[in-house]
C-alpha cells in the first residue's frame, strides 16, 4: 500500500484541520489505518487508529474529545479531523497501515505515508 498524507498547515490555537490520507496499490479495506505524530525532538507517538470497517476507533488520551478519525473505503482514503488544536499538538502527522484490524503500537504498521506538517500557533 501506498500512502500519501496531506492537508496539513498553520493554524492558530483554537482551529481545525482536517489531514488525508490517500491509498493506493493494495484493497485499502482490508487494512487498519492509524495516525501518528512525532514533534521536533520527540519520538514519534499514537494519535488514532481506525478498524478496516470503521466501526472500531481509539485514541490516545491527549487527543480524545478533539480529534475524529474516519475513513471512506470508496475512496481509499482515512482522515483526521483535528478540532480545537493546541500548540503541543504541532507535528508531523504521519499515517499508516496494518493488517490488524486497530493498533496502538507502531510496530505493528507495516505501510507509511511521508507525513504532513501541523503547526498551531499561539
Amino acid at each position: 500500500v501506498q500512502l500519501q498524507a496531506s492537508g496539513g498547515g498553520l493554524v492558530q490555537a483554537g482551529g481545525s484541520l482536517r489531514l488525508s490520507c490517500a491509498a493506493s496499490g493494495r484493497t485499502f479495506s482490508n487494512y487498519g489505518m492509524g495516525w501518528f505524530r512525532q514533534a521536533p525532538g520527540k519520538e514519534r507517538e499514537f494519535v488514532a487508529t481506525i478498524s478496516w470497517g470503521g466501526g472500531s476507533t481509539y485514541y490516545a488520551d491527549s487527543v480524545k474529545g478533539r480529534f475524529t478519525i474516519s475513513r471512506d473505503n470508496a475512496k481509499n482514503t482515512a482522515y483526521l479531523q483535528m478540532n480545537t488544536l493546541k500548540p503541543e499538538d504541532t507535528a508531523v502527522y504521519y499515517c499508516a497501515a496494518t493488517s490488524a484490524s486497530t493498533a496502538r503500537s507502531e510496530r505493528v504498521y507495516v505501510y507509511w505515508g511521508q507525513g504532513t506538517l501541523v503547526t498551531v500557533s499561539s
